[in-house]
């Protein structure tokens, strides 16, 4: 399946640890060249490093926040200089805080809605002119926690909630574009992604526990290879996610 994706370049935001750079990694495999964007320029750095070393592509590291919308703005038109366009857009920073609604603090709620929802609205709004011209891919990392109801931590299951209707709202806008529009729901993945109680996952679960970000990054890139069709959606759990929940 290798070279899937030659002279294709991807933008993956939250590219700096967990489900992003695995997913850095798994589309640079299939030789897309990769734009790694987050907030922590050191961990982009080390990343298109590696991926330069593994890989015959081209990086871009363009620290940025998602919150910001200028800065998602300059996330794009740098992107397209540097590579006359691009082809995907990996729609993937993402974070939680707090838990119960009757004790989130404000700051929280905000901080959520402004990453979960803001960053992915500006991010999308900002590629889709030129993906739509590559004929490309816009995927999206939802959650479990966007398909069912969630008695901890509502506001963000809202937040992906949102997450999986704007996407299929937006593949019903583009997809006579020839754009193809992916959702991805993981549910819980061994990353530095904090649990309710303030623990990274990776600490929490041991290994066959959860899902690893290389098998979510699998996925996504699995989407981004498709020519002439789109992957709705897909779902990655733990084998026994259904009967620990149900």
């Amino acid at each position: 399946m290798a070279d899937q994706l030659g002279a294709k370049t991807a933008l993956v935001t939250g590219a700096s640890s967990g489900i992003g750079a695995a997913t850095s990694q798994a589309l640079a495999a299939e030789g897309a060249n990769v734009v790694l964007a987050a907030r922590s320029e050191d961990r982009l750095e080390a990343l298109a490093s590696e991926i330069e070393s593994d890989h015959a592509v081209e990086t871009l590291v363009v620290p940025t926040d998602v919150r910001e919308e200028a800065a998602v703005d300059t996330l794009i038109e740098t992107t397209v200089d540097a590579f006359d366009g691009f082809d995907i857009l990996v729609n993937n920073a993402g974070l939680a805080r707090g838990s119960d609604v009757e004790t989130m603090a404000t700051d929280d709620y905000e901080t959520m809605q402004a990453t979960n929802i803001d960053g992915m609205f500006y991010a999308t709004r900002a590629a889709i002119p030129h993906v739509r011209e590559a004929g490309g891919h816009l995927i999206f990392v939802g959650s479990f926690a966007g398909q069912y109801p969630r008695s901890y931590n509502p506001v963000y299951a809202a937040s992906k909630w949102w997450t999986r209707g704007f996407a299929k709202s937006v593949a019903a806008e583009v997809g006579d574009d020839g754009v193809g529009v992916t959702v991805v729901n993981p549910g819980a993945v061994r990353t530095e992604f904090e649990s309710t109680d303030g623990q990274p996952f990776e600490a929490v679960f041991e290994a066959g526990e959860a899902s690893e970000p290389e098998e979510v990054a699998e996925a996504i890139a699995f989407a981004a290879t498709r020519e002439g069709s789109s992957v709705s959606e897909i779902d990655i759990n733990n084998r026994s996610k259904f009967a620990d929940d149900f």
